[in-house]
């Protein structure tokens, strides 16, 4: 006979989960029991929001569901930071947590909260375990965690319920793989090739659900045979090389309205994948007939753009009925929009001799292999990067735009390392973000990880300032330090490099990339230059 904890964790680990990320209680103890004994690692957190980034992050780059835990009350409010992000970032997750017993729900009990109220609105399902129902839950909560749109799943462990019987199956579980999306219907396939060949002046404009679908390929495959322009949301990183081209730059982040030279000409958007978690239609789309192939319908205003055509289903075939169409007669000029991305990435290029987040972006995109990981936090650091950092494949750049949380960078990088242990990592994140998550460095030395964190450090939350100035308000709020605070040379453990110019900056991040564990490079910036990069001018 075996327990509930052990069955629930051969499951998972059937599953191909490698890591459950999370802060134990003690109702969680025979779950890490079973663990140990059938090889399903636990890592400690320092905050159980990494937790919940973490699994997004192996969700992304495996894409087999995360597994991140909280114990009752405290640990599963701060868990739910974590699962929030991993919604609106569309990450396949199981967040599981401790909660109190049948016969103590509803009373008055120590850390207790309605923790599956809690967790309905942030979650695509929310459950209690319940002993003679593993196998039949944790079938339909992954089920649920992977189907489109992919999500989190919350599944409460009710206390005691780890040691009680469980079921012995006489089979493995076989891994739940996402269903197969079914084909758009012919009549809005036929529909969607006429209104396409009609136009004149279309763009492509990409989203997460493109990555999802890996259709890449099939993009640039219908960009060269139409001469259609190609436009994409930050998280859409990697799908299009940024020197092809038919690439016009990407959405929402800097120099934006340089962008917007180019889409604002668009006569149809001819939307891939175009999730508007990222980046509404309405704050960029100039008012033309949509074509919205997803799994899903377009989220738009359907009152200021009447001419909305929902091509739901396959994204793949549908983009292979547009690539087998006669090539169109485009009226974009490849040379203007060629100029365009120059001046683009010439604005981009730091001045000679400055020590701002352009020189501190464009020296580490050098030494990193074009392999290596990058995973960025949330700040005006994001904005740059959205538009400047060179992503040869999706995958290689991490960040949130969807949750958008601060302290997603150093988990996701810590996250990246555990999955790709062969390729090299790196976090870009300003000093705001690091100080949420800097306790994260035990467990980056605990674990080995050689991982090299960038810390911006400009001593402001940059990005609110910058808010702050365009609407005419003073600075308030924003300061980190009310004086210089002196680089430590150790955080927990991690060694710091300290760097105050360009030439510093490119022996540290040699220094830390060469080294057997992780290491910090603190880059004291100007950030003087965000404030004429980062614009918001998009239709």
């Amino acid at each position: 006979m075996i327990t509930v904890a052990e069955q629930l964790v051969r499951r998972l680990r059937e599953q191909g989960i490698r890591y459950v990320f999370g802060v134990p209680g003690g109702s969680w103890l025979p779950y890490m029991e079973a663990m140990r004994k059938e090889g399903l690692e636990f890592v400690l957190v320092g905050n159980e929001a990494s937790a919940g980034f973490m699994a997004g992050v192996c969700y992304r780059l495996t894409g087999v569901p995360g597994l991140c835990y909280g114990t009752t009350g405290p640990g599963a409010t701060n868990l739910s930071t974590g699962v929030v992000c991993a919604l609106l970032d569309r990450s396949s997750i199981l967040a599981l947590s401790g909660e109190p017993s049948e016969k103590m729900i509803g009373r008055t009990v120590q850390m207790a909260i309605d923790q599956q109220a809690l967790f309905r609105p942030l979650t695509k399902w929310t459950t209690r375990l319940a002993a003679e129902r593993v196998d039949q839950q944790l079938n339909q909560a992954l089920r649920m965690a992977l189907a489109e749109v992919p999500g989190p799943v919350h599944i409460g462990l009710p206390d005691g319920l780890g040691e009680r019987a469980g079921q012995e199956s006489p089979a493995a579980l076989p891994p739940i793989k996402a269903s197969p999306i079914p084909v758009a219907d012919e009549g809005l396939l036929s529909e969607m090739e006429s209104i396409f060949e009609r136009a004149k002046k279309p763009i492509l404009a990409l989203g997460l659900s493109a990555v999802r679908a890996k259709a890449g390929p099939l993009i640039l495959e219908v960009a060269e045979r139409h001469r259609i322009p190609i436009v994409l949301t930050p998280m859409a990183k990697g799908l299009v090389p940024e020197d092809h081209p038919w690439y016009a730059g990407v959405l929402f982040h800097a120099l934006s309205d340089r962008v917007a030279e180019t889409h604002g000409q668009a006569d149809l958007v001819v939307a891939v994948g175009y999730d508007p978690v990222e980046f509404n239609f309405e704050d960029w789309m100039p008012v033309v007939p949509l074509l919205h192939l997803d799994t899903v319908p377009a989220d738009i205003d359907r009152s200021e753009y009447r001419e909305v055509f929902d091509i739901i289903g396959n994204i793949i075939i549908s983009m292979e009925r547009l690539a087998g169409l006669p090539p169109l007669d485009s009226a974009w000029d490849l040379a203007a929009l060629a100029g365009r991305r120059a001046a683009m990435f010439r604005l981009l290029e730091p001045p000679i001799g400055s020590f701002g987040p352009r020189a501190a972006l464009a020296i580490l995109r050098e030494i990193l292999p074009d392999d290596g990981i990058m995973a960025c936090d949330v700040g005006a650091h994001t904005h740059l990067i959205g538009q400047m950092w060179r992503t040869p494949a999706p995958g290689l750049q991490l960040m949130t735009n969807g949750g958008s949380s601060m302290g997603f960078g150093v988990p996701a990088a810590l996250a990246a390392k555990l999955c790709m242990p062969e390729r090299k990592v790196a976090c870009v994140t300003g000093d705001g973000g690091f100080l949420m998550m800097a306790g994260e460095m035990a467990l980056a030395r605990r674990k080995k990880l050689a991982i090299v964190f960038v810390v911006l450090a400009d001593e402001s939350l940059e990005l609110i300032r910058l808010k702050q100035e365009k609407r005419g308000f003073e600075p308030f709020g924003t300061r980190l330090h009310v004086e210089a605070c002196p680089s430590a040379a150790y955080v927990f453990g991690v060694p710091v490099i300290e760097a105050k110019d360009a030439d510093q900056y490119r022996s540290a991040l040699k220094r830390a990339f060469a080294a057997d564990g992780p290491a910090i490079v603190e880059a004291r910036i100007d950030s003087s230059e965000y404030a004429e990069l980062i614009q918001r001018k998009h239709r």
